[in-house]
């Protein structure tokens, strides 16, 4: 059972004893940021620094204008967190220590594009922008993605790929400062706040029958007694009843429609771009409606396009994001469970045998361990024990 653990280059560049530190933990395998969104990143044993801050999504290698110069919207260089070809001289260290190297991608979650190019953002019922989620229907930004998904994956020494975001994205981001928990939504109200309404989205609705602006006060009637008590309903059945279930049947096959696309075109740019031979995996959750990182899919769908999946499994949600997919995966299906190792970030490092064990009793084929560069000694050390003790489970 194959594992893997993220990093970021700047995680080991500048540091000699990174790449040999994280062969000792006992995974096989690391996957590194190609393109990235911003952050703020604590990198406890660097011996040059302690914090990293990436001030907005970038690509973290040298990109190839020539390959950008007929596209309308293209990516933006790293700064000084990540100067020059930093991917490249972190893989290049890892794969010395003997590890095998992917690529992680980060696609629709853009800041910068949607500060600087404010027409390609998601729109929501209320005609609120969201700068920090490019909207996946409109055709630059579409063709962006596409593009990004290519070069980025594909790097030299690469061997596969993770695409993250790789569908819708909405509401819910942890922002500079963020201060929208003052009124509590379930998964469904999230759901209405993260419907688009920019022009190609409204356009999409009416060709489905509906018109936008019918579509739009709905939604915002639903979202009414919301702002006064709160809502923790979840589920698609939570969506209907907000929405009515013809209305909200009509945006998940529009956004169902798009994401599924926009994920068909971007395996088969990074597999053109590969050749024969590249792994490529998408962050996912099995339910379809659900927008962010791990954007929704559905399962039947994606194991026929993708090689596979890397599903958030933290805090026992390994039997809800794997059981969908385990139904339709074949012997050549990667489902890799994903479990933060990070302590101070909900992750439970000392239990990860266990939570491995189970994530292949329920179909899991490889593990994911969010994120080695910013986990305490502890958390490493909780983690190489882990391992050990998994024997040819974790391989």
């Amino acid at each position: 059972m194959k594992t893997s653990a993220f990093l970021y280059p700047w995680d080991v560049v500048g540091d000699p004893d990174a790449p040999a530190r994280i062969a000792d933990l006992g995974v096989r395998q690391v996957t590194l940021a190609s393109a990235y969104h911003s952050t703020r990143a604590l990198t406890p044993r660097h011996p040059l620094h302690r914090v990293v801050t990436a001030e907005h999504a970038a690509v973290l290698y040298p990109m190839d204008d020539a390959r950008w110069a007929r596209h309308e919207l293209r990516p933006y260089p790293a700064g000084s967190w990540a100067p020059g070809d930093a991917y490249g001289e972190a893989a290049a260290a890892l794969a010395d220590a003997g590890l095998d190297v992917h690529s992680w991608v980060v696609l629709a979650h853009n800041s910068r594009l949607g500060a600087q190019r404010p027409d390609t953002s998601v729109v929501n019922a209320y005609g609120d922008r969201y700068p920090w989620a490019p909207c996946i229907a409109r055709p630059a930004v579409g063709a962006y993605l596409v593009e990004l998904a290519a070069e980025a994956a594909v790097r030299p020494g690469a061997s596969g790929t993770e695409l993250e975001s790789c569908g819708w994205y909405g509401l819910a981001h942890l922002h500079a400062h963020d201060k929208i928990a003052g009124v509590g939504l379930g998964d469904a109200a999230q759901y209405l706040m993260s419907l688009c309404f920019c022009a190609d989205c409204r356009e999409g609705y009416a060709g489905l029958g509906v018109p936008p602006g019918e579509l739009n006060a709905a939604v915002r009637r639903a979202l009414g007694p919301v702002w006064a008590t709160g809502s923790a309903e979840a589920g698609w059945s939570a969506v209907e009843k907000l929405l009515g279930v013809e209305l909200a049947a009509v945006t998940a096959e529009w956004r169902g429609s798009v994401a599924r696309t926009l994920q068909e075109r971007a395996v088969a740019a990074v597999r053109a771009a590969a050749g024969p031979g590249f792994q490529v995996l998408l962050h996912a959750d099995p339910a379809s409606y659900h927008v962010g990182a791990n954007a929704g899919v559905d399962p039947a769908h994606i194991l026929g396009v993708a090689d596979g999946v890397v599903l958030p499994c933290t805090g026992g949600a390994a039997e809800t994001m794997l059981r969908p997919f385990a139904g339709h995966a074949t012997e050549a299906s990667v489902l890799a469970a994903n479990f933060t190792v990070v302590t101070g970030m909900g992750g439970a490092p000392a239990a990860l045998a266990d939570d491995a064990a189970r994530a292949k009793a329920l179909g899991a084929t490889e593990l994911r361990l969010y994120h080695a560069g910013l986990a305490s000694d502890a958390d490493l050390k909780a983690v190489t024990k882990a391992l050990s003790d998994l024997g040819d489970l974790a391989g």
